[in-house]
């Protein structure tokens, strides 16, 4: 199973074209692909999009990252956005066969080598982050590029992740971290006038009392004033709230939305729940769409001749004398089915004047049953390909001495692998249980399927995370282990 990983670097650059294009010429590798490439004159910013396997676009980054430092001097750029770094910020985010960890231990990676073959300090931030206070992108962007020159000598909190307590001359520093997708979104309004921006900015901010996972701020941009956002969970805040609540809070201002805009991708997802939101289509879903019931029947996910042909693929690799597809992999599906289930009895009940009550209850439940059915799904190769790193471990250390090490590492990720499925599995049965007094009784047996499958889950996980710290040589890691067992049996 091949490993996805997305990232989103964002470079001090959005007026040199030629500047761009050798930063960008720099990230090419085998592997590597360019999803998008989106330069802000007035922000002085470009947004570059890029996907591939894990080894590769880290790489792919660390070398964008020291051609910017070649071509960027920040003690000469100005514009509207705030930053502290040639290369500025640079997630990593979780595609398909890894999970939110391995994008951290990618962060900490790349982290690293930005310092050693540059000297430019790092922050690690969100999932990454060490501290709390660095989980926010703007703390450590405090001051921006000028004021953490001079207070990086003195503050002890600002001292780097990696690296000296020194900014890089002209590339000054740069933040690197995990996350999940994120939307950069911004709304234009029709009105010069800064101040209202930023009013509006301060109002729909979690930091300042708004809504959760949106961050806020006001500019001016192209002669305009312009409200832009960060939704860093647009499953929890959907775009659509977003905008609406822009509206709302600009017409106190005898001010409207003139457009909106989207810096980089946004996920498909994102727009189903915009159309969902403003058609308000009942009981809509994602397979209503043609496209993605094409996509689905051409991938081999459905058939015309019933749903077992989209199952009978991998219910036969399991069957198969390999050792992948196995229990941990099955586990794994069980947790997405009962998540899937869940969602379809929260669906089915939302929006139903019998249950209009419990419509806010319901539909965090879908939101994060949603989730948890992406992580699960991602949990059935994550498991197998655990296990052939395992097995390759052992077997490279048949032929070099010194590779104990190498096999503690991958039995650790084989650890962690149902680990993570237990749990998350044990969370979709607590939702599960929650949703029984809030929806249509007539649909109780699909939750006692459900209820059922997540237990499965959570046994088949936790069964192969025991044979795995059989043979696991950290015993520190192993006690931290059996402590999250004993959370998760008690």
């Amino acid at each position: 199973m091949s490993s996805l990983v997305e990232s989103v670097p964002n470079f001090s650059e959005g007026r040199d074209k030629a500047v761009v294009d050798a930063i960008i010429d720099a990230m090419k590798m085998p592997g590597v692909y360019l999803l998008d490439r989106e330069m802000d004159s007035d922000h002085n910013r470009s947004v570059i999009t890029l996907i591939g396997d894990r080894e590769n676009i880290a790489e792919a980054v660390i070398r964008g990252v020291g051609k910017a430092s070649e071509l960027i001097d920040l003690n000469k750029h100005q514009g509207a956005h705030p930053r502290i770094g040639a290369a500025d910020v640079v997630p990593f985010i979780p595609i398909e066969g890894v999970s939110i960890e391995d994008c951290v231990a990618i962060a900490q990676h790349v982290g690293t080598e930005i310092w050693n073959r540059y000297q430019i300090p790092v922050y690690l931030y969100e999932s990454a982050a060490t501290t709390p206070e660095r989980q926010n992108l703007e703390n450590i962007r405090k001051g921006q590029f000028e004021g953490l020159r001079e207070d990086i000598l003195v503050n002890p909190a600002r001292k780097p992740d990696f690296g000296d307590p020194c900014c890089h001359t002209t590339a000054g520093a740069t933040v690197v971290g995990a996350r999940k997708a994120l939307i950069a979104y911004n709304v234009f309004l029709n009105t010069t006038n800064v101040d209202i921006a930023k009013k509006i900015a301060k109002a729909i901010r979690f930091s300042s009392g708004g809504l959760r996972y949106v961050k806020a701020a006001g500019f001016e941009v192209r002669g305009l004033a312009q409200v832009s956002m960060n939704l860093t969970d647009f499953e929890q805040t959907p775009v659509a709230r977003v905008f609406e609540f822009v509206k709302r809070e600009a017409a106190r201002y005898g001010v409207l939305p003139l457009s909106s805009e989207i810096v980089g991708l946004i996920p498909k997802k994102a727009l189903e729940q915009a159309a969902e939101w403003f058609l308000q289509v009942e009981s809509f879903d994602s397979s209503m769409i043609l496209e993605t019931r094409l996509s689905a029947v051409m991938g081999g996910k459905m058939a015309v001749g019933g749903l077992r042909a989209g199952v009978e693929p991998f219910v036969e690799q399991l069957a198969a004398p390999t050792a992948t597809p196995g229990g941990g992999s099955a586990s794994a599906a069980a947790g997405a089915m009962a998540a899937a289930l869940g969602s379809m009895v929260a669906g089915m009940s939302r929006g139903k004047k019998a249950y209009l009550q419990y419509e806010q209850q319901l539909s965090q439940a879908i939101a994060r049953l949603a989730q948890l059915r992406e992580e699960l799904k991602a949990g059935i190769d994550a498991d197998a390909e655990s296990y052939n790193q395992v097995m390759a471990a052992y077997k490279s250390a048949k032929t070099t001495s010194g590779n104990e090490m190498l096999i503690d590492s991958a039995l650790r990720t084989a650890t962690e692998v149902p680990l993570q499925t237990a749990l998350k599995a044990r969370e979709v049965e607590d939702i599960i249980e929650s949703l029984k007094p809030i929806t249509n009784p007539n649909m109780a047996s699909d939750l006692t399927v459900a209820a059922a499958l997540a237990k499965a889950a959570i046994t088949g996980g936790l069964a192969n995370v025991e044979i795995n710290l059989e043979s696991l040589k950290d015993a520190g890691f192993a006690a931290e282990v059996r402590s999250k067992i004993g959370k998760l049996q008690g």
